[in-house]
């Protein structure tokens, strides 16, 4: 396998190459553009020059030396015709020499009068029907007798069709830039698992090692103990009775994730009321603490909701044992119901929360955040990926952040479908 630098060093390496191929593309395409605008910019020329030879022609007149055709802006152009001419037979001939150059482009020109001291619009030539014509876009001239404006409404669209290979291969180079960093995403997205889960499989030999040990040692002294030594033969049986229980409940908590990962329905709502349930979960608390704690409830008397009472027994359970377990003394948490749009439960405790960093990650599958308790205190990291499991599954919401000077919070919101009532 790749050492982590040797991993970042490709990363970053092919990152920086499809960079640069693109950039490179981009300039490609400044390019193309700056050249092919430039050919139009020369067609349009060459066809207004043209135009004006045939109308002198057409007149009988002598076509004057000096510039005649005025470029005002990169669609706007500007024709001193010097002579009178027939909007219609400018018309014919502008059409004509568009073709002839087959330069397929949307244009419309005015015409000034002198009389009404306007631009006059001539019409729209386009191959394309439902246009809008802009008959207000024609400016004059004040040095200007005889002439005519003309517009190119969709020249740089135009232009930018015609370079159209450059940009499906810029298109290309995008979705290979995508498809690179969502597989260096994936990718680490798996390494990081792959470390999870050897932390999972270390902490689960440990957890599981720890009591099997001590019940083989209890139940090898109680084999040697003789009939008058029941004093220390309970001693070794309560043992054996409470390691055995905390293997059957790291067991059951394994069994419930893996359930919870099943396409299958496990959730089954009833209504309950939310504030009995969470009363016993700290009866249970209370009754199994080594260490001293408070546990302040701001609950209504009473709040029906639609949910499973198992799963959401085990879900509160979790959530007040793990602010116990991480918090130093002296422990306080505080469960809250707030009473809006829909009822919110809040379990905030008095520690000092976490790196926001860690955060987006707490309810991963095998994720500990890592602090000066990690070490002592045992655990897979399944805990709040089972609470954010089963909420969801109840179609609620929950979230995690940090409170100033009051430590971690976490926010279920309950949507107003399963509310049934509270007093």
């Amino acid at each position: 396998m790749l050492k982590v630098k040797q991993l970042n060093f490709l990363v970053a390496l092919g990152f920086i190459a499809i960079i640069g191929v693109f950039v490179m593309q981009v300039s490609l395409i400044k390019d193309a553009f700056a050249f092919e605008k430039k050919d139009f910019e020369q067609k349009i020329y060459f066809v207004l020059e043209d135009v004006l030879q045939k109308i002198h022609k057409t007149n009988n007149t002598e076509q004057p030396y000096t510039n005649q055709i005025q470029k005002v802006s990169d669609d706007y152009y500007i024709v001193n015709v010097n002579d009178v001419f027939d909007n219609q037979i400018l018309e014919y001939y502008l059409t004509n020499e568009f073709e002839k150059v087959k330069l397929d482009l949307d244009y419309e020109y005015a015409i000034y009068d002198c009389s009404s001291d306007q631009m006059v619009y001539g019409n729209y030539i386009s191959s394309k029907k439902n246009v809008k014509p802009c008959k207000d876009c024609f400016q004059k001239d004040e040095n200007l007798i005889y002439y005519f404006g003309i517009r190119f409404p969709k020249l740089k669209w135009s232009v930018a069709n015609s370079i159209h290979y450059y940009w499906i291969f810029a298109g290309i180079l995008l979705l290979v830039l995508f498809i690179y960093v969502y597989s260096i995403y994936t990718l680490l997205q798996y390494q990081r698992l792959a470390s999870l889960q050897k932390d999972f499989v270390n902490n689960m030999t440990h957890e599981f090692k720890t009591p099997l040990t001590s019940i083989l040692i209890a139940s090898k002294q109680m084999e040697q103990m003789k009939e008058e030594q029941k004093e220390k033969n309970q001693k070794y049986a309560q043992l054996i009775h409470q390691q055995a229980q905390k293997l059957n409940e790291h067991v059951e908590m394994i069994l419930q994730v893996a359930q919870s990962e099943q396409q299958r329905k496990i959730i089954q709502k009833k209504p309950m009321d939310l504030v009995q349930l969470i009363h016993h979960v700290k009866e249970d608390i209370v009754s199994s603490l080594q260490k001293k704690a408070e546990i302040n409830l701001q609950l209504p008397t009473k709040l029906m909701v639609q949910a499973d009472e198992f799963h959401f027994y085990n879900v509160m359970y979790n959530l007040l044992d793990n602010a116990l377990k991480y918090v130093a003394e002296p422990i306080k948490v505080e469960v809250e119901i707030v009473l809006k749009n829909h009822p919110t439960l809040l379990i905030t405790d008095n520690g000092n929360g976490i790196e926001e960093n860690e955060i987006p990650y707490i309810f991963d599958k095998f994720h500990r955040v890592q602090n000066e308790k990690t070490e002592t205190i045992k655990g897979f990291g399944l805990g709040l990926f089972y609470v954010k499991k089963i909420v969801e599954l109840h179609g609620w919401k929950i979230k995690a952040k940090n409170q100033a000077n009051k430590g971690l919070q976490f926010e279920i919101t309950i949507p107003k479908k399963d509310w049934i009532h509270h007093d």
